[in-house]
């Protein structure tokens, strides 16, 4: 159960902040974001070597695209698409509003289950999956602070979300023109961890299971307001669990 939390503030210097811990299998090799694919130059992502696809990324346009597993769906399945394809087809368009209108038609039921969030400087979108329908739902994500997990948007069910949604609306706003030093509120909270044994609900934002599930990435993403070549995008991303110095600038 991945985790990702937004921040919108339209008219503000930093639009959009995005934090996003990845919660996966320890021996699934993946490789560190970067420009992997030749026929999209465009794009800085991670990579998941297995299937190809990507957990998250963002294009030179300042698009950011990122795919969270729905309850239950861990892994692949027979006969569905790889849901790391999601964020790079998104990541083919250069605002939000135009790629969550394309990916609102795409065939749900081709995929496991997914929430799928889309961002720009001026708008955000959530669209779900629910992994037998063939419809989508694609729903604006509010301006101030969401978060979202393998539950709905802002949905509390979320032991996760009704834990740690509170914290991060009251923590000082991270300042991306500081670099790490400005998001060090956001990664104390990205950080705090626990050992999970069996098959208990995860609250932690941070965790280590015994059956290798764990949390194996986190990234700081910050788009500057449009139009402005004195700002550019940020994206800090740690190739481990979350933790004060771990982090430093994607590359590409």
């Amino acid at each position: 159960m991945c985790t990702l939390v937004i921040l919108r503030r339209p008219g503000h210097d930093w639009p959009l902040i995005v934090a996003a811990n990845r919660d996966e299998m320890a021996d699934r090799p993946w490789d560190a974001p970067a420009r992997h694919w030749p026929d999209r130059p465009h794009v800085i992502a991670g990579r998941d070597r297995e299937a190809g696809g990507s957990w998250l990324g963002v294009n030179d346009d300042r698009l950011v695209a990122g795919v969270l597993n729905r309850r239950g769906s861990l892994g692949p399945q027979a006969g569905k698409r790889s849901r790391g394809e999601l964020p790079l087809d998104a990541l083919d368009h250069a605002e939000a509003e135009v790629a969550a209108e394309a990916m609102g038609h795409l065939d749900g039921g081709a995929y496991r289950s997914f929430n799928l969030v889309v961002g720009d400087a001026l708008a955000a979108f959530w669209i779900a999956g629910d992994g037998e329908s063939r419809l989508v739902r694609v729903e604006a994500i509010p301006e101030g602070l969401s978060m979202i997990t393998a539950y709905d948007l802002n949905d509390t069910e979320s032991a996760r979300i009704a834990r740690y949604r509170p914290l991060f609306e009251t923590a000082p706003t991270p300042d991306p023109g500081k670099g790490a030093a400005g998001w060090e509120a956001w990664i104390e909270l990205l950080s705090d961890f626990k050992e999970w044994h069996g098959g208990e609900e995860r609250d932690s934002m941070c965790f280590r299971t015994d059956y290798g599930f764990q949390t194996v990435s986190s990234s700081l993403i910050a788009l500057p307001r449009p139009f402005d070549p004195a700002l550019k995008p940020q994206w800090l991303f740690c190739p481990e669990r979350p933790r004060r110095g771990g982090f430093a600038p994607a590359t590409g």
